[in-house]
């Protein structure tokens, strides 16, 4: 204002005419301010609808469509409309990373569903630099639950080392001593959680008699099950497979005589994978971080999933379910402390979810402290109902 003061009076009365015309502009421009605040967030996705992962990828798009139709429904948040624009990637990672260029380049997106753990690694420097988004996905991967290295991702769920030692923790509480065999694929999904369980194994005074390798997919597996009869486990954990080879391994075993309990991890787990084991695959145990659409325990939200879908959904729609609402309530928090939605602010918004009730998706109230959610329940196939039974409490680590 002094600088006006010491202009010629002619341009002072000018100056200040263009002073209250910006002031004018300004007022006229709220509307601008106010549309600009009640823009659409959104969710960016590259999602399997084909190849290899597409009966996971086709659950997990509903799961996320659901949940951002639900709260459009309820009106947004605080006044702005979620919008889901996913993209099909076909589960490749040059495919998932072109498709989160193009939705980045046309669209503000606030948070993004990625398809596999090479596409949460690769994409991870992108994240870093833009600092605007925040991201979780269907990778489970260990390496990814390290706040240091991957400050803009989370995992909804336990990471597969974390899936073992729910399983372990189990183990240990029904039969302590026991011997539990590992068998893994030789991929780096498979690879992932067995140094580090092992050693998990040995602390809570469990043995690991055996280690089998087998690449991913159907083998013959007839020698590998020789050498796991031999160790007699109590116990076997597979990993790193979604179905085969854990039949086979299973059906010889008991022709074998083996009396071994079989257990898996998530993406074998779905209730549509076991109930393909047929006969064989009569008690067979696995970690679930979610409750299965059937359950018969209070869950308002599995609820409102059966009034919206009356067939049966799979735990991959439920993660893209709960994956929405974790952003959801991320983006909220982020918009109550008045900030803006870029990836520091919503991580930080998504660390301060403490005993946070998913309405009963969970069974028990969820913390996230770090980039995971260490809780999983143990579930085991029921032939006869064809249903997976609980066969645990939850178990938080």
């Amino acid at each position: 204002m002094r600088e006006t003061q010491q202009l010629p009076a002619s341009l002072r009365r000018r100056s200040l005419v263009l002073a209250g015309g910006a002031t004018a502009l300004a007022a006229g421009g709220l509307p601008l301010a106010v549309q600009a605040q009640a823009e659409d967030i959104v969710i960016g996705g590259s999602i399997p609808m084909t190849g290899v992962f597409a009966f996971a990828g086709i659950g997990i798009n509903a799961g996320i469509a659901d949940y951002v139709k639900i709260v459009n429904d309820d009106g947004g948040i605080k006044g702005r409309k979620l919008r889901y624009v996913p993209e099909d990637t076909g589960y490749k990672v040059d495919v998932s990373v072109a498709a989160f260029k193009k939705i980045t380049s046309q669209n503000k997106v606030n948070l993004y569903y990625g398809d596999s753990t090479g596409f949460s690694k690769t994409i991870n420097p992108e994240l870093d630099r833009s600092g605007q988004i925040l991201m979780a996905g269907a990778s489970f991967a260990t390496e990814l639950n390290n706040p240091q290295k991957y400050p803009h991702q989370f995992l909804v769920g336990p990471d597969y080392t974390e899936m073992f030692g729910i399983l372990l923790k189990h183990i240990a509480k029904e039969k302590p001593g026991a011997k539990v065999a590992f068998v893994y694929s030789d991929s780096e999904f498979g690879r992932d959680p067995i140094e580090a369980s092992e050693a998990a194994a040995k602390k809570l005074g469990l043995s690991v008699p055996i280690k089998i390798m087998t690449p991913p997919g159907s083998v013959d597996v007839s020698t590998e099950v020789i050498k796991l009869r031999r160790a007699a486990p109590d116990y076997t954990i597979f990993h790193g497979y979604v179905l085969a080879p854990i039949p086979e391994f299973i059906q010889q075993g008991k022709q074998q005589g083996m009396t071994s309990k079989w257990m898996g991890t998530f993406w074998t787990m779905d209730s549509s994978t076991v109930m393909k084991m047929g006969e064989a695959g009569d008690g067979f145990m696995g970690v679930m971080p979610f409750r299965y659409y059937y359950d018969t325990e209070k869950a308002p939200m599995l609820e409102k999933i059966r009034a919206l879908r009356p067939e049966y959904q799979s735990t991959a729609y439920i993660q893209g379910f709960l994956t929405a609402m974790l952003f959801t309530e991320a983006a909220r928090r982020t918009l109550d402390a008045g900030k803006p939605l870029d990836g520091k602010n919503l991580k930080a918004a998504l660390n301060s979810i403490k005993d946070f009730d998913t309405g009963g998706l969970v069974g028990v109230p969820i913390t996230i402290s770090g980039n995971s959610i260490p809780v999983g329940r143990v579930y085991k196939a029921d032939m006869k109902a064809q249903k997976m039974i609980a066969a645990s409490d939850w178990i938080k680590l």
